[in-house]
């Protein structure tokens, strides 16, 4: 049975995300967002179908309707998929490699050609994005955003609301806390236990 999905946000990513849902055999219902005006087509024959408010109206009109968001930032992510009586579609394209014992957990985005490893759990509502290479036995946890060709190591765990950048490489065996960003194509070989920006090689926590 084919399930009705409804993306939270128009933008790039949400186009993204709505060719994954295609290939994966699922309907789209259309397109929420609060800039743009209603019937505008973002992709195809998807259209924008109402703004943000509209989700909880939908939901109760058809209970069959799930809903993904579609949303970059992670904080902004996380403050609308904690609507309440809301039923999340996880998205992973067809190209994805999961290994065994891989645990994905709902309104989470894997996209294309993506390799996550056995025993590795991923959390709600996060972006594993192109190419990214996650090994085995790592914990991402809720609201994270590992970028484009970012590459985990062996048993690393990243905290809550990180957002790993575009061809970092995180070492084996490494912890990064919550609320941090590894900037594009830094190199974590230690740690972090505290928030901020991380980049260079090795990462090194930015001066502000």
């Amino acid at each position: 049975m084919h399930k009705k999905v409804i993306i939270i946000g128009a933008g790039g990513h949400a186009k993204v995300i709505a060719d994954i849902i295609e290939k994966s055999g699922d309907q789209i219902v259309g397109f929420l967002d609060d800039k743009i005006e209603k019937n505008t087509i973002i992709v195809k024959d998807y259209k924008v179908i109402g703004d943000l408010n509209s989700r909880f109206s939908l939901s109760i009109a058809n209970k069959d309707y799930e809903f993904i968001t579609a949303i970059g930032d992670n904080k902004r992510r996380k403050e609308i998929s904690t609507s309440p009586n809301l039923k999340f579609y996880t998205a992973i394209h067809p190209s994805a490699q999961i290994g065994i014992n891989v645990e994905i957990e709902e309104g989470t985005v894997i996209m294309a050609n993506v390799c996550i490893n056995s025993s590795s759990r991923i959390g709600k509502h996060c972006i594993i994005n192109t190419g990214a290479i996650i090994e085995h036995d790592n914990i991402i946890e809720n609201y994270v955003h590992i970028s484009p060709n970012a590459t985990l190591g062996g048993t690393v765990k990243v905290e809550e609301l990180t957002h790993i950048g575009i061809g970092a490489t995180v070492k084996n065996n490494v912890t990064i806390c919550k609320n941090c960003t590894v900037g594009a194509g830094a190199v974590v070989v230690k740690n972090i236990e505290k928030e901020g920006t991380y980049i260079g090689v090795p990462a090194r926590k930015r001066k502000n």
